[in-house]
């Protein structure tokens, strides 16, 4: 049996579709039917050559869930349910080696040099070639870590969760939110509006989210947001005297970069109040500098400046949790819909920006 693939072969041009053989499976693979692939700005970024870690050629895709197609060797899900052929399942995105420094003395995965996602890091190029989510069927690697989901869930609704929702909940988890705090999220993408979502459910007093849409400025609205400011009708100085004004004088307790762009991490830096928390999370490529004065904008205000890289599982665990308690919320998230042979527009809708989230349903006409 054979299973089709949108395939990477040259950047800036249309993804092949190819078929490739299904794998023959080794102790501890899973082979999943992909009901649904996210379509990431990572991804846009892959396909433009950006991503220092591309492999051409690759099937691309790392935000994926699905059912259990086969199985070789017993596997449980990450709370202990044992996994059978027909459960629908979504995985942590990373695979790490689970005993280098990183993984067990500083307990720390996310930092492990071993670490690789499937259609980040794999080529398609040899067996088992099916290696990324916009394809049919996947093959996970035997130390993939996953999560059992209830039939009745619309999968499209989580794949989100996998990538966007555990990144944000790596930042929340070093930014040492307390309830009561203001926080400033900038970046109106799936990582801000998971930022303002996760804000919401610490008790966040004051979520101010600076953005360039307007239709999605109203989606953060509904997820939370307290104040909503649009950077190309307002200047940086007046956002950031605005800023001022709700905080006391002040400026923010928790800043979060999810934009990723060099001038957002410096208006944030700027807007973050004196032992304030500046958590920048929205670089996944090389993306530029900025110009920082040592003494005023970090050793004065004592700030605490935390970059943010990918997550570990215990991430996405916080990320599906969320989603749970407002699915309905998060289904509004997913405003475009493509069969497989369409990811070419689903790309295209994501880097324009006119979906908010697009998925691929491989097995859709």
């Amino acid at each position: 049996m054979n299973a089709q693939a949108m395939v990477l072969e040259k950047f800036k041009e249309p993804l092949t579709p190819k078929y490739f053989p299904l794998p023959k499976l080794r102790e501890g693979d899973i082979l999943v039917k992909i009901e649904a692939a996210g379509v990431c700005g990572s991804d846009v970024h892959m396909w433009e050559g950006r991503d220092p870690r591309t492999r051409l050629p690759m099937i691309l895709g790392h935000e994926g869930a699905g059912e259990i197609a086969d199985m070789k060797g017993e596997k449980r899900d990450v709370y202990g349910v044992p996994l059978k052929t027909g459960d629908k399942v979504l995985w942590s995105r990373g695979v790490t080696c689970g005993h280098c420094y990183f993984c067990k003395v500083k307990t720390d995965p996310s930092l492990c040099p071993h670490r690789f996602v499937h259609g980040i890091h794999t080529s398609c190029a040899e067996p088992p070639y099916l290696t990324g989510n916009y394809a049919q069927y996947l093959l996970l690697d035997r130390r993939s870590d996953f999560f059992r989901v209830e039939k009745d869930i619309d999968l499209a609704t989580l794949v989100p969760a996998s990538c966007s929702g555990a990144t944000t909940a790596h930042a929340f988890d070093l930014s040492g939110l307390q309830s009561g705090d203001s926080v400033l999220v900038q970046g109106v993408g799936p990582l801000g509006i998971f930022a303002v979502a996760f804000a919401h459910s610490l008790g966040a007093s004051q979520i101010i989210v600076v953005g360039g849409t307007e239709a999605r400025l109203k989606v953060c609205h509904s997820f939370g947001a307290t104040l909503l400011l649009n950077r190309h009708r307002l200047s940086m100085e007046e956002r950031r005297k605005i800023i001022l004004e709700v905080t006391g004088g002040r400026g923010v307790d928790v800043a979060f970069e999810m934009a990723g762009e060099p001038e957002a991490l410096k208006e944030g830096i700027l807007s973050v109040r004196n032992g304030g928390r500046c958590i920048t999370a929205g670089f996944g490529e090389p993306h530029g500098r900025i110009e920082l004065d040592c003494f005023q904008d970090l050793g004065r205000k004592n700030l605490r400046l935390q970059g943010v890289w990918v997550s570990e599982t215990r991430h996405t665990h916080m990320a599906l949790q969320l989603v749970f308690t407002r699915l309905n919320d998060f289904a509004r998230l997913i405003t475009h819909r493509f069969p497989l042979n369409q990811a070419d527009e689903a790309l295209r809708v994501i880097k324009s920006r006119e979906a908010v989230k697009a998925v691929l349903l491989p097995f859709s006409s």
